[in-house]
């Protein structure tokens, strides 16, 4: 199975977990994702009122210089340590 798949396997299995991640969680997950999917974060750092946008943007934008393919990869490690 393809990297690709697995990330699209993991993808679907996160919306399917029996408990759902604290919110430091959710933010890895979230900033693995979007690395993956489109690379480095790029935009306007949204602003000090959007509390949520913000700290998903500076997740995100933490993982800056990490390949698609090893952001992916840690995506599908940590989805599947959240399904044991």
């Amino acid at each position: 199975m393809s990297l690709q798949d697995q990330f699209n396997l993991a993808l679907a299995d996160s919306k399917n977990l029996t408990e759902r991640p604290d919110n430091m969680t959710l933010l890895k997950i979230y900033a693995l994702y979007k690395q993956g999917s489109s690379g480095d974060a790029g935009g306007d750092r949204p602003g000090m009122t959007d509390f949520v946008g913000r700290a998903k943007f500076d997740a995100w934008a933490g993982l800056k210089g990490t390949t698609q393919d090893a952001a992916m990869q840690q995506y599908v490690d940590l989805i599947d340590s959240l399904k044991a």
